[in-house]
């Protein structure tokens, strides 16, 4: 059994909301044990609101909050965040976890990640629909998928989110293979 806890975060993209799950053993009100199951921006497509029995615990959340202010303020690279498994198909899981594998400050195509995952040709649609479910904004950066031609397509948080995003990271730029 688990309790889930929420805080909310201010940051450059709006306040963040922040969803994790807690072994019913550790206590929610510490950052022991905390795995963090969404984090979503307001207005975001797809993206989670607070329900009833979810348990406000920010104190859970100070690690988390201190990796996502480092990485604003252009300090750190990269996440170390607990992540609970969560929902998402054996397909979406194999597709978060190559946006995982995208480099800071770089950006790969839709089809390249496709292909990372097996599934190139019309196998692309289903990659965007599976990114565009990510329940780990920023965290898992999905923002660094763009389109083949270097256009930014697609976010769940809206494209000028994105743009600040790959503005932090300097990959204004595709990277190259």
């Amino acid at each position: 059994m688990t309790t889930t806890v929420y805080a909310r975060v201010e940051s450059p993209l709006g306040e963040l909301l922040l969803v994790g799950e807690v072994p019913a053993a550790d206590r929610p009100d510490t950052a022991e044990g905390v795995r963090l199951r969404s984090l979503s921006v307001p207005g975001q497509k797809g993206g989670v609101a607070v329900q009833d029995g979810w348990r406000h615990a920010p104190e859970a959340f100070t690690d988390v909050a201190r990796q996502l202010e480092a990485y604003f303020a252009g300090r750190s690279t990269r996440f170390d965040v607990p992540v609970a498994e969560g929902p998402g198909t054996e397909f979406q899981r194999r597709v978060w976890a190559a946006l995982e594998s995208i480099p800071y400050g770089s950006t790969v195509s839709y089809g390249e990640v496709a292909a990372q995952v097996g599934a190139s040709g019309a196998g692309v649609r289903a990659v965007g629909t599976a990114i565009g479910r990510n329940p780990l904004l920023v965290v898992r950066p999905c923002h660094r998928v763009i389109g083949a031609d270097g256009a930014l397509r697609g976010y769940a948080g809206g494209l000028e989110r994105k743009k600040l995003l790959l503005g932090i990271e300097g990959g204004a730029g595709r990277s190259e293979p």
